[in-house]
């Protein structure tokens, strides 16, 4: 394995030896705290522009499961068709692995998609410096080739825009149909009537949606029409409005904050929306978004429902947050987090609608609050 250096912003260096693809990546330098989960944190498109630190010390011990799709398309196991974090970096690799579903080890896995992978990290010490200092860029670079060092920016590039899906797509009943986004809206509303039209229709916003939002809403006996980004979607046939998750900073969506402004004319229309989702609906119902100094990523951070008691165990992956203290007067906090007190999701106090900052979906859990799926389904049949 060849030496390989991680340099940040800062000037701090973490010495290790590549065990992925071999090239040299700068990005936005982050840290996740799950102990299981890389193949799904890998494809979740949340990460792009990222170097993913993970703090659980051994990694690759089950190695990584057959990409393989269902009918429809959507992937079984990962998050997405690929890898999009830019690189990840853990403390102790293992190149053998042993699970029933494993199918290539994570090495391999990272090769054959050009992901460089790097091992033998403090990730402690880098971890306590990004939660000092905050989230920062670095580079990882080949000591043998010290002149070949790459450029990355992240602050206001609109990933959302990278990771989007390109044509209109319907899932419905174990089947997929693809749509061009140029298709005029009367006959894309007849195409979609035709397509399992005895199922209530959601539409999907893609910001970089998981795929396991996708199989949560499927399997709830909806058609999901996803539609990229910045499509306005204002003209079709829909019975709810789903914006999905996405990386980056949400001030770059303007294009999606509006449309979905131009939906809430609707007040009886059902909205959910989840993590990048949860930012744009409040942008849309005039709050503002800050960026957290190191974000959540994890497994395992608990939230509070504003109101009660209940508190919920959920799985996160943001660098930004909606600011409370902007929220209308017609608007209140759905869920707060129970570490730094931020907000974990909205609800408007009239109309149905509702989101949440965290991952109710979450793949590979928790699952505590999966049923917010099942209260979005059941308003579409008000």
């Amino acid at each position: 394995m060849r030496n390989v250096t991680l340099i940040l912003d800062d000037g701090r260096q973490f010495h290790g030896q590549s065990f992925g693809y071999e090239k040299p990546v700068a990005g936005e330098v982050v840290f996740n705290t799950a102990m299981t989960g890389y193949p799904e944190s890998l494809t979740d498109p949340s990460y792009a522009g990222q170097l993913m630190t993970l703090t659980y010390p051994l990694v690759g011990n089950y190695g990584v499961p057959p990409f393989t799709r269902g009918a429809d398309g959507i992937p079984h196991y990962m998050e997405s068709d690929r890898i999009h974090a830019e690189a990840i970096i853990v403390a102790d690799y293992s190149d053998n692995f042993s699970h029933w579903n494993a199918a290539e080890s994570l090495g391999d896995w990272l090769r054959r998609e050009h992901v460089p992978g790097i091992t033998g990290i403090d990730t402690r010490a880098l971890t306590k410096t990004l939660r000092e200092h905050g989230v920062m860029m670095g580079k990882i670079l080949f000591d043998d080739e010290p002149d070949n060092i790459p450029t990355a920016r992240y602050a206001g590039v609109n990933y959302v825009d990278r990771v989007s899906c390109k044509d209109i797509i319907a899932y419905a009943g174990g089947e997929a149909r693809t749509f061009p986004t140029g298709t005029p809206r009367e006959e894309l509303n007849f195409q979609l009537s035709t397509f399992h039209s005895q199922l209530k229709r959601v539409l999907l916003v893609d910001c970089g949606v998981k795929a396991n939002i996708l199989r949560c809403l499927t399997k709830r006996g909806v058609a999901v029409v996803r539609v990229p980004w910045d499509y306005d979607f204002n003209g079709l046939h829909f019975d709810g409005l789903f914006i999905s998750n996405g990386p980056g900073d949400p001030d770059t969506c303007e294009a999606a904050v509006e449309h979905i402004r131009q939906a809430m004319r609707c007040e009886t229309l059902p909205i959910f929306g989840i993590c990048m989702g949860n930012q744009l609906l409040a942008k849309a119902g005039g709050a503002k978004i800050f960026k957290l100094k190191y974000g959540h990523r994890s497994h395992n951070q608990p939230v509070r429902q504003v109101g009660t008691e209940r508190c919920f165990i959920t799985s996160q992956n943001h660098g930004y947050a909606v600011d409370n203290n902007t929220l209308g007067t017609d608007w209140e906090p759905l869920f707060v987090n129970m570490n730094d007190g931020s907000n974990e999701g909205i609800r408007h106090r009239r109309n149905p609608w509702f989101s949440a900052q965290f991952h109710p979906e979450a793949a590979s859990g928790p699952t505590d609050t999966e049923y917010l799926f099942d209260q979005f389904v059941s308003m579409l049949n008000k």
